[in-house]
């Protein structure tokens, strides 16, 4: 079967097009490469996906699976305020969308949103200084971080405003005593991001474990270094355009090895 067939055994919708069954796919290959990679926290946190069209609709998990448990198909398509927009057997958190809801409904750019709470993720969120430059890996986020303090379990909406406020137009946010977030025109670009966001986390907690002084670069490169690896340096001799494409077909291979049934 082809991404451009629809996809016959959707319960959520027999009639589901080329481009939503695309996007599921993608996004359940997502979900499949957080728990890989060990990023999950049981059957919490969520990776929501915009669904192509006027509706404002959403790909979110069925609440109550684990990440691992996640395929194109047992997706749930939810409204913004996260409640199914078709007969669904899987119960929906909407108030797991409540931080989902805000970013997708202010930022056009964000069609995917991803969320977690990783233990080197909730740790940096705990550092007063947040995300230091430490590392060519961290300098990816130099300059292009929100934060958002902690206002207990997200469950009010008035939360809402500020949480997209303390985001503004960044691409990744540190929620305060809380985790991580990412945003991405795709999902594959939200997960990366996720993917180095953690991994520079694990790299300060590391750094600052055995409390030696910290070397960190002169504010001019670490804005370079940002502006190098975002693809928005032409003054560098080498450029290399390729490296995220190439990176998400790597991945795409390990998902289909590991778990192939994701597509079902």
């Amino acid at each position: 079967m082809t991404a451009s067939t629809p996809h016959p055994t959707d319960p959520a919708a027999p009639d589901t097009s080329a481009e939503e069954v695309r996007l599921r796919r993608q996004l359940a290959a997502v979900y499949r490469l957080v728990a890989h990679f060990r990023m999950t926290d049981l059957i919490f946190t969520h990776i929501s996906a915009r669904v192509p069209g006027p509706e404002h609709h959403f790909l979110i998990n069925p609440y109550g699976l684990l990440f691992e448990e996640i395929t194109a198909s047992n997706l749930v398509k939810v409204d913004l305020s996260g409640h199914p927009v078709v007969e669904t057997p899987h119960p929906v958190n909407p108030a797991g969308f409540v931080i989902h809801s805000a970013v997708h409904a202010s930022r056009p750019d964000a069609h995917c949103v991803l969320h977690t709470h990783t233990k080197a993720g909730c740790a940096v969120a705990a550092q007063e200084e947040g995300l230091l430059p430490l590392n060519q890996i961290s300098m990816e986020f130099y300059g292009r971080l929100g934060y958002h303090d902690y206002e207990g379990v997200a469950l009010n909406l008035a939360e809402q405003q500020r949480l997209v406020a303390d985001l503004a137009g960044h691409p990744a946010m540190i929620l305060r005593n809380h985790g991580l977030l990412t945003v991405g025109e795709t999902p594959a670009q939200a997960f990366l991001r996720m993917y180095y966001l953690d991994k520079a986390c694990e790299i300060q907690v590391a750094a600052t474990a055995g409390g030696a002084k910290l070397v960190m670069p002169p504010p001019d490169i670490r804005a370079l270094t940002a502006r190098q690896l975002a693809g928005e340096d032409a003054g560098s001799d080498l450029q290399d355009d390729k490296a995220y494409d190439l990176a998400w077909s790597a991945l795409l291979r390990l998902v289909e090895r590991v778990a192939p049934d994701y597509k079902d």
